[in-house]
């Protein structure tokens, strides 16, 4: 009896290893070739938007990119290069601040014999490419809110013509141009990879930080839950963004005459002063080298920037 169990057992465990094996060697080879297939379509300049989830623009300190990306400061300049539309790094930020802070400081001490001017001037150097970053996000903000009523539309029409919320999406980002655009589709191709519409639809409203948006995001997702037109509350929300449009440019043709007297103010006393500098130098020379006559220049210069801005909140009406 033990040669027929011992011929069993050596059976047994040549067809379960063979098993087994055929098992391993099979899923090694779909393994390779998946992992092949990966690599080709990673490589392959056909493929749009081969990078999408984690395509970061890379930095010329990335050490220090992490560092700052853990601080809150750090993630807000990230969010605002990413409002800007700027394909940068919070390092090259820092980099480009401490550079032109350097040239500022340069320049004013080449030109302004004073020990205080480099002082004064490094700090303006640094926060310039800081308040570009703001000036770019503003501007792209402004386009966004021209082109979002034809968004509106034509994801109207694209969901009245049969097709999905979320396929409209798509084709809105494919349809207009930057910034619309590239911002829809980036909202589409994130819930196409498996991030729920919802959470998709709040990074729009959290990148795009308008009140049209939040009123779009919150009207879908509100729709999504309880049903309704969706269509025809696009229709209206877009009318309505138009009317505040047209509010809006009404409001700047009445606020012009205090615009125009903010800027004739604020460059009326450095325009005198040039003209009575070169017309009368002797004249001109104390205010800059006496130190009350310097004194009497900042205090200017603080008056003029408050006074620039009192006039602007007047004028400001929030439409």
């Amino acid at each position: 009896m033990v040669a027929p169990i011992l011929v069993f057992l050596t059976v047994a465990a040549l067809v379960i290893g063979g098993y087994l094996g055929a098992m391993w060697l099979s899923a090694t080879i779909e393994g390779r070739k998946l992992a092949r297939r990966l690599r080709e379509v990673g490589e392959s300049p056909d493929v749009p938007d081969a990078a999408l989830v984690m395509d970061r623009p890379a930095g010329p300190l990335p050490q220090l990119d992490g560092l700052v990306g853990r601080t809150a400061a750090g993630s807000r300049l990230a969010r605002l290069i990413e409002q800007s539309g700027i394909r940068t790094t919070p390092s090259s930020m820092l980099v480009m601040s401490l550079i032109a802070a350097l040239l500022a400081a340069v320049i004013v001490a080449f030109f302004v014999r004073h020990p205080l001017a480099p002082l004064v001037a490094a700090p303006i150097g640094l926060v310039l490419p800081f308040a570009w970053l703001v000036h770019r996000r503003s501007s792209r903000f402004r386009k966004f809110e021209e082109q979002f009523p034809d968004a509106l539309d034509l994801l109207s029409r694209a969901i009245r013509a049969g097709h999905a919320f979320q396929t409209a999406l798509g084709m809105v980002g494919e349809e207009l141009p930057e910034p619309v655009g590239p911002e829809f589709k980036k909202t589409f191709e994130r819930q196409n990879f498996g991030l729920p519409l919802r959470e998709a639809m709040d990074e729009l409203s959290d990148r795009v930080t308008i009140l049209d948006v939040r009123f779009f995001v919150t009207a879908v997702a509100i729709q999504r839950e309880t049903g309704g037109n969706l269509a025809e509350i696009l229709d209206n929300l877009a009318h309505v963004v138009r009317e505040r449009f047209k509010i809006r440019r009404q409001v700047r043709v009445h606020t012009a005459h205090g615009r125009f007297t903010g800027y004739v103010l604020l460059a009326l006393p450095p325009a005198l002063g040039v003209v009575l500098t070169y017309l009368a130098p002797e004249q001109m020379q104390p205010l800059f080298r006496e130190r009350m006559g310097q004194m009497m220049l900042i205090a200017a210069m603080v008056m003029q920037t408050i006074g620039f801005i009192w006039i602007r909140q007047v004028i400001k009406i929030e439409v």
